[in-house]
């Protein structure tokens, strides 16, 4: 049986556990001996077994040499960034995480499950986002186990779960905000990728903890409007571009026109009446907020 922890069941929706699961698996560390000295022990037996055989003293030898064979089943390798996981007759006895060569008891079975950095890049999914448009979304996924127990024992297929999850947190995700900030303000998934990331990353680690996995990094990957309302879209974002240019134009055209009037002013070079100024500053407003070079007509006569 495995060792386990009584945990608080979940209801969010960003749990990856049924709120009827109580429990899961905890890591601990496997029975191990160095392999190499316990290899030396073993060749000893075998030399000492065969020459009982060859002296004919059978009754000796060959019980020793089924026990050196039977005692050759439990050397186990462990290579840089795997762990081994060892059950005996069903239960989790532990598992182990140093490299090298160990010596355990022969009737375990050894499972192999890798500690390597993993990518998941999703598929490209179309959802909708906060205002209701369809869009485009997909992230990859930069993932680990750290909890070998948790992995195996707790998920029916932990790369598999990893994929359908990070899936869910990424539609949850894109119902969370609009793709893009029209009301200044907002968050947005174009326009606050670092927030979005972040966001995502968590969502992540509290689906993914209950299957022993931890989430390195989580990014956007694509973000695009759907093809059927790509082209409205786009205008729309032109309109409010072009919009935004103009009114900053007009504010920047506004104050150099009263710097210009009060320029004249301080320093006495002209004196106009109301209406003179009211002729002057919508001569400089259309100069200066035209889209093309104006062409002057210079008055050689009379002010008036």
């Amino acid at each position: 049986m495995n060792e386990l922890n009584q945990r608080p069941p979940t209801t969010g929706p960003e749990g990856g556990v049924s709120p009827d699961s109580r429990v899961a698996s905890t890591e601990r560390r496997a029975f191990g001996l160095p392999g190499v000295p316990f290899f030396l022990l073993c060749l000893a037996l075998l030399g000492l077994g065969l020459w009982l055989v060859i002296v004919e003293q059978l009754v000796l030898g060959v019980p020793l040499l089924v026990l050196t064979a039977f005692l050759g089943a439990g050397f186990y390798i462990v290579q840089p960034n795997q762990a081994k996981i060892l059950t005996l007759f069903g239960r989790y006895v532990g598992t182990e995480r140093r490299n090298g060569v160990y010596w355990t008891n022969p009737l375990t079975v050894r499972k192999n499950v890798t500690l390597r950095i993993r990518n998941f890049n999703s598929e490209r999914l179309k959802v909708n986002d906060l205002m209701g448009n369809p869009i485009e979304i997909a992230a990859v996924i930069v993932w680990r186990v750290v909890d070998t127990a948790r992995a195996v024992f707790d998920v029916e297929d932990y790369a598999q779960f990893v994929a359908i999850q990070s899936e869910t947190a990424l539609r949850h995700l894109a119902s969370q905000y609009p793709y893009d900030d029209f009301a200044e303000g907002s968050l947005s998934l174009r326009g606050n990728a670092d927030e979005v990331a972040t966001a995502l990353g968590r969502e992540l680690a509290a689906r993914l903890g209950h299957a022993g996995v931890e989430v390195l990094e989580a990014r956007l990957s694509h973000l695009a409007y759907a093809p059927e309302i790509a082209g409205a879209m786009l205008q729309r974002q032109q309109a409010s571009a072009i919009i935004a240019a103009r009114q900053q134009i007009v504010q920047g055209a506004v104050g150099m026109v009263e710097m210009a009037l009060r320029e004249l002013s301080d320093q006495q070079i002209v004196q106009l009446d109301e209406e003179r100024k009211a002729q002057m500053v919508s001569n400089l407003l259309v100069v200066l907020t035209s889209e093309r070079g104006t062409q002057p007509v210079v008055n050689a006569g009379t002010l008036y």
